[in-house]
């Protein structure tokens, strides 16, 4: 073998896309940070969904130390991969699902929804993007722009999320996920779209904060449960008469 192998070229990889996300991205975060803050600050939520390994992304934000209390994941387990990942594939393209999701979710004009997917292309988030912005949610997609040209999209009105959404962050990961090529193995490995989702989801949470606290408001943020000092904690017990998955 020469060269370096394919754990190190993953690693360069994904270290060159998050410097490509932090130069090329860097306005979007700080436009998705004012939103998350006007939501918060009205007295809103950051809701945010996902289907497959997309929905890590809510869970990335949700109960996270170092992050804002104020966020409501919208999860479907038959949208999630621990118990039937293939069938989850298949319920992710079908209509009707995301508009019971949001409707039980009771996100409205004072909050912020943040829309997950690579593609961008399947009828759960498309369908979450309207639910949310025909009750007045404004919506930020985190999405591959990339890969979603690359496809025609899987909702019967043919637009992906990145043209619906009111805000994108753009992954920019290349179509497919995955970024390298290993000798003797047919398709691509090594994916970045959760690394470098996840690093622009918790930018504009951080930019968020500062803006709050800015404004003269700071937010409550959860602290480690697995630090002793917990005289800053927020009460949860109150929050999660909001967020009930809190409880």
């Amino acid at each position: 073998m020469s060269g370096p192998d394919a754990g190190l070229r993953y690693l360069r990889a994904a270290t060159e896309a998050l410097e490509r996300a932090g130069d090329e991205r860097a306005d979007a975060v700080r436009t998705a940070g004012s939103w998350i803050a006007d939501a918060v600050g009205a007295g809103g939520l950051l809701a945010v969904t996902g289907s497959g390994h997309s929905h890590m992304l809510a869970e990335e934000v949700f109960y996270r130390a170092g992050g804002l209390v104020a966020v409501l994941p919208i999860l479907d387990p038959a949208l999630m991969l621990h118990d039937a990942a293939v069938s989850g594939s298949r319920v992710e393209r079908l209509s009707g699902l995301a508009e019971i999701r949001i409707d039980a979710a009771g996100i409205g004009p004072d909050d912020l929804l943040v829309v997950a997917s690579n593609s961008g292309r399947n009828a759960y988030p498309i369908e979450a993007a309207l639910a949310a912005q025909a009750r007045g949610t404004r919506v930020v997609a985190l999405t591959s722009v990339a890969h979603a040209r690359s496809v025609p999209a899987r909702h019967p009105g043919g637009r992906r999320l990145f043209e619906i959404a009111d805000l994108v962050l753009d992954t920019d990961v290349p179509p497919g996920d995955a970024c390298l090529s290993v000798r003797g193995v047919p398709v691509p490995v090594g994916p970045l779209s959760t690394v470098v989702a996840s690093a622009l989801l918790q930018a504009a949470v951080a930019s968020a904060i500062e803006r709050l606290a800015e404004r003269g408001t700071p937010p409550p943020v959860l602290r480690s449960a697995n630090v002793d000092d917990d005289d800053d904690a927020p009460d949860l017990t109150e929050w999660a008469k909001r967020v009930p998955p809190l409880r």
